[in-house]
């Protein structure tokens, strides 16, 4: 067992998990963050993204070891008193998901990209989310998704 104190969502966390134990279940199994899901355990699919001290990252391709010490938000943590994110508002507004399964980490990936370019083009968008799969929308209520969020001021819902 390897020791790991992490910051999730705002909380602090120390506990033992076995070394080869993957961020994403330790976010699940041990913290109850649910809102990531496991997608295809292969990183193809994007949809258990979460920050990793201010970065996106699959958390499938993560060991929890590798984030000791480490500040982690989940989509959880983009609400925490209930009031969505900027993004996750965007999304709802511009019918962005339907099954939802790839909802969340398109959501951490696009917030990320805002980051990173405030003001990005359609194209940026679609390369800034390219690990991102989603079987169901086509994308164009995504990319509209995230072009509003960007318009949208940082003050406002995150």
């Amino acid at each position: 067992m390897a020791r790991i104190d992490v910051t999730v969502d705002g909380v602090r966390y120390t506990d033992e998990v076995e070394p080869r134990t993957l961020l994403v279940h330790y976010l699940r199994e041990r913290l109850g963050k649910v809102g990531t899901p496991i997608g295809c355990d292969t990183s193809s699919c994007g949809a258990c993204t979460v920050h990793l001290d201010g970065i996106s990252v699959k958390s499938c391709t993560v060991l929890a070891v590798q984030a000791d010490g480490g500040q982690i938000t989940t989509i959880e943590g983009l609400a925490p008193n209930g009031e969505l994110h900027r993004m996750q508002q965007a999304f709802h507004d511009n019918h962005a998901l339907q099954c939802g399964y790839c909802t969340p980490g398109m959501i951490m990936a696009a917030v990320d990209l805002l980051r990173t370019n405030p003001d990005p083009t359609n194209q940026e968008i679609r390369d800034g989310l390219e690990g991102n799969l989603c079987r169901c929308t086509g994308y164009q209520n995504i990319v509209r998704a995230v072009r509003a969020a960007a318009a949208t001021p940082t003050g406002v819902t995150g």
